[in-house]
C-alpha cells in the first residue's frame, strides 16, 4: 500500500491535512510513452546540438535568404485593421462565415459556380491537421465501414490522423526511388483496383515529401479514373502559392476535379503560405450538390468541430480574411509568395548545379524537377546519419530536405557534405562487390 499525506500551510505553521491509502495499482500504470515523432526527434536533436554553423533542414515553414521566419508585407496593415475590431464582432459567426467564403474563393476560384451557387459546407479549423481531423471524423461518422487510401509516401501525420479516428488505412503507389519521380501506372493500378466508391487523399500541390506532382495531363487522367470508380477525392491543399507562385496554378488539380463533376473534399491551411505557423489557421470545405445538403453538411461539421474545440482562435482568421477580402493586401500577398516560390527554385537550382560542379558520379536532375517546399533527395538513412553527425546537418531519416532551410550561405557547405557522405557510401559499395 502507498501512503499519500496532503499538507497545508496555514496560520503560519505546515499542518497535515488528511492522509490516503490506495493501491500499488494506479490508474495510469498501463499508459506507456508513446512513440516520438522522427521529425520531432531530429529537430530536438538539432537544437542540442552546440556547433555554430550547423544546417536545419527539417522545419516545414519557409526561411528567408537568411534563414529567418518570413512574414507578408501585408500582415501589418491587416493588423492594424484588427484591433478596430469590437469584442462582439469578433465573437459573431459573420466573422467564421467570411473566412470561409474567402478561403473557398482562394480555392476553387473567385468565379467557380461553387461558390456561385453556394454548393459548399466549410467551417474554420485548426490549421491544415485539423481540417483533415475534422474529415477524418465526419467520414467515420457517416461512412465507419469506410478507409481511407494515403499515397506512398505521405505527410507521416495523415497515417496518425486517420486512425486516431479508427479508420483504417491503406495505401497507394506514387513515388518511385528508382527515377525519383512519379509511378503513374502503377497509382492508376491502384485506382482501378481500389473497391468503387472508395476515398483517397490527394495533395493538389508540392507534394510532401517527395516534391512529385502529377502534370495536368496526368491530373485528367486520374480524375477520370475516379469517375469511374466513383471514388471520393479528399485534398490537403497545404502550400497553395509556394509551389509555383501562382495560387490558380497550384489549385488546378482540385479544380480540374471539380470541373469533371466530382464532390470533393479540401483541408486549407494558411501556416505555410501566410506565414501563421503559431496562428493554427485553417478551414474545411466540402462539396454539395445543392444548398439544402450544404446546410445538413455543414451542420454536422460544425458539430464534430463543437465537441473538439468549440472554435479556433479568431486572430489569425481576422488576419487571413482581411488580406484575402482586401485587393491591394491580397495583391501584396501574392507578390510575397512569388518572391518565396523564387527563392525556393533559386535554392534548387544552385544546389543542383554545386553538386554537378563537384563532379558527383549520381544524378541530380531530380532535385529541380521536383518542386515545392521539400526535396526527396533520394539520400539513404545511413547518409543521412552521416550528415547529421560528420557536418551536423539535421533531416528527416527519409532524406526529406526542407528547402526553406537551404539559403545563399549555406548551400555550398550542404552540396560539399551531401557529396561527401555519397562518396563514402558509392566507396563503400565498391569495397563490398570487389569482395564478392
Amino acid at each position: 500500500m502507498i501512503m499519500v499525506v496532503m499538507w497545508r500551510y496555514f496560520n503560519g505553521r505546515t499542518a497535515r491535512r488528511f492522509v490516503s491509502t490506495c493501491s500499488g495499482h494506479g490508474w495510469w500504470d498501463k499508459v506507456r510513452v508513446a512513440p516520438k515523432n522522427p521529425i520531432v526527434t531530429v529537430n530536438e536533436s538539432f537544437l542540442a546540438d552546440p556547433f555554430p554553423h550547423k544546417i536545419n533542414l527539417v522545419t516545414g515553414t519557409y526561411r528567408d535568404d537568411d534563414g529567418k521566419p518570413f512574414t507578408p508585407q501585408c500582415f501589418s496593415d491587416a493588423e492594424a485593421k484588427i484591433y478596430r475590431y469590437t469584442l462582439e464582432e469578433t465573437n459573431s459567426s459573420e466573422v467564421s462565415s467570411k473566412f470561409v467564403m474567402e478561403s473557398v474563393k482562394l480555392a476553387y476560384g473567385n468565379d467557380s459556380f461553387v461558390v456561385r451557387e453556394g454548393l459548399y459546407a466549410g467551417v474554420p479549423a485548426l490549421s491544415g491537421t485539423g481540417a483533415c481531423r475534422l474529415f477524418a471524423e465526419f467520414q467515420r461518422n457517416f461512412y465507419p465501414d469506410s478507409l481511407i487510401h494515403l499515397p506512398d509516401p505521405t505527410w507521416p501525420n495523415h497515417h496518425n490522423i486517420w486512425r486516431q479516428a479508427q479508420i483504417p488505412v491503406k495505401t497507394f503507389h506514387y513515388y518511385d526511388p528508382d527515377t525519383k519521380g512519379l509511378d503513374f501506372d502503377a497509382l492508376i493500378n491502384d485506382i482501378k483496383n481500389a473497391p468503387d466508391s472508395s476515398f483517397f487523399l490527394l495533395h493538389p500541390c508540392a507534394h510532401n515529401p517527395t516534391g512529385v506532382d502529377p502534370t495536368e495531363e496526368q491530373w485528367r487522367e486520374i480524375s477520370y479514373q475516379f469517375k469511374v470508380k466513383n471514388h471520393f477525392p479528399f485534398f490537403d491543399m497545404a502550400y497553395q502559392g509556394i509551389s509555383s507562385g501562382d495560387i490558380d496554378k497550384d489549385a488546378a488539380a482540385l479544380r480540374i476535379f471539380v470541373e469533371d463533376g466530382h464532390l470533393v473534399g479540401c483541408a486549407q491551411s494558411f501556416a505555410k503560405n501566410m506565414g501563421l505557423f503559431g496562428h493554427k489557421v485553417g478551414c474545411l470545405s466540402v462539396l454539395t450538390r445543392d444548398i439544402k445538403q450544404a446546410a445538413a453538411v455543414k451542420s454536422q461539421l460544425q458539430h464534430i468541430a463543437h465537441s473538439m474545440y468549440s472554435s479556433p482562435p479568431i486572430h489569425g482568421i481576422l488576419l487571413v480574411t482581411m488580406i484575402l477580402s482586401d485587393p491591394n493586401m491580397k495583391e501584396q500577398w501574392k507578390k510575397d509568395m512569388k518572391i518565396m516560390a523564387n527563392r525556393i527554385r533559386a535554392m534548387r537550382t544552385t544546389l543542383r548545379r554545386n553538386l554537378e560542379d563537384l563532379d558527383s558520379s549520381f544524378n541530380w536532375e531530380h532535385i529541380t524537377n521536383q518542386v515545392g517546399m521539400f526535396c526527396f533527395s533520394g539520400l539513404a538513412p545511413d547518409q543521412v546519419r552521416h550528415l547529421e553527425k560528420l557536418f551536423h546537418i539535421y533531416m528527416s531519416p527519409d532524406g526529406r530536405i526542407s528547402m526553406g532551410g537551404v539559403t545563399p550561405s549555406n548551400v555550398n557547405y550542404l552540396a560539399n557534405a551531401i557529396h561527401q557522405v555519397t562518396r563514402i557510401s558509392e566507396a563503400a559499395s565498391v569495397c563490398m562487390c570487389n569482395m564478392h
